[in-house]
């Protein structure tokens, strides 16, 4: 195979070389034969070597080194069907997870999110990436950076918390608090490998707000998550006697298959974008109204 010269696209700049090359030559080639190519002069840039944490900006041109692609009968191509889109523009795209899919691949799992979203920007020279994770029986709104500035974007934006996320929950027993409770604990791993689950008491501060939307027999809660902690919401209303219907890991045993936790709406740098969970059992603009009430 030749050597190729590529153009760094709008989306792919701001990227370290090295990072730019592991895409563009799609996981054939392992960072350090990629690192020996830069050291090497293998690797030019506009015609000039460069190191492997240079930055490469929108126009230059990258040459990139013959190498041998494994074999086409070991990459399978998969065409996993698209998930729905809430919001797009150059930088972001916003979809509409279901319950059941993880974020990423792996652990046995052959479609994710990550794969979902190869098939649906194949043609293109960034494929985006979640910005953050949901639980793979959480549904709802997970946010993808389309460009590297836009992962950059919102990946700190959730890391200094500037991201409101809400979540909406359906948990068993009657919650009879009125207004904004706190939920404030410390969580922590408990169990080994293949069997770790988390728990309260020790560990790092897990913040949360929970506003009753609905009481009853089975109540549901509007959630304003404040800390990102593993299974955090799941554990904080388990703990309090509120598991969250369909939670085979913190609830009591159910015949619901579907877990009742889904992230409602994000708000972050201007952009609202939000998505109704498909099991709610209430007309969508009475529970907007009802929600509404809660700002």
């Amino acid at each position: 195979m030749p050597a190729s010269f590529v153009t760094v696209s709008r989306a792919e700049s701001g990227q370290k070389l090295v990072r730019f090359l592991e895409r563009r030559v799609g996981g054939d080639i392992p960072r350090t034969a990629i690192m020996r190519w830069i050291r090497k002069g293998d690797v030019r840039v506009d015609k000039g070597r460069k190191k492997p944490f240079d930055i490469v900006c929108e126009g230059q041109v990258v040459r990139i080194p013959p190498h041998k692609a494994a074999p086409a009968d070991q990459q399978p191509a998969k065409n996993h069907p698209p998930l729905e889109i809430l919001f797009e523009n150059e930088d972001i795209v916003a979809l509409n997870k279901p319950g059941g899919l993880p974020s990423q691949g792996g652990s046995g799992h052959d479609d994710s999110v990550v794969d979902r979203l190869k098939s649906m920007y194949a043609q293109k020279t960034f494929i985006p990436a979640p910005a953050h994770r949901l639980d793979r029986d959480t549904s709802g709104v997970i946010l993808c950076g389309k460009s590297h500035r836009g992962l950059n974007s919102l990946s700190e934006a959730f890391r200094e918390r500037r991201a409101d996320k809400y979540y909406l929950a359906e948990v068993q027993g009657r919650f009879e608090e009125k207004g904004w409770v706190a939920l404030e604990d410390c969580i922590r791993k408990k169990g080994g490998a293949g069997n770790a689950r988390m728990a309260t008491g020790e560990g790092k501060q897990a913040l949360a707000l929970a506003h009753c939307v609905h009481s009853g027999e089975k109540s549901l809660l509007l959630i304003k998550l404040l800390t990102g902690r593993t299974h955090q919401i799941r554990v904080q209303l388990a703990s309090r006697g509120f598991p969250i219907i369909g939670d085979a890991k913190y609830g009591r045993r159910s015949s619901d298959a579907i877990m009742r936790l889904h992230c409602w709406r994000i708000d972050v740098d201007g952009i609202s974008v939000s998505s109704m969970p498909e099991w709610i059992g209430v007309n969508e603009r009475i529970l907007e109204g009802m929600i509404a009430g809660q700002f």
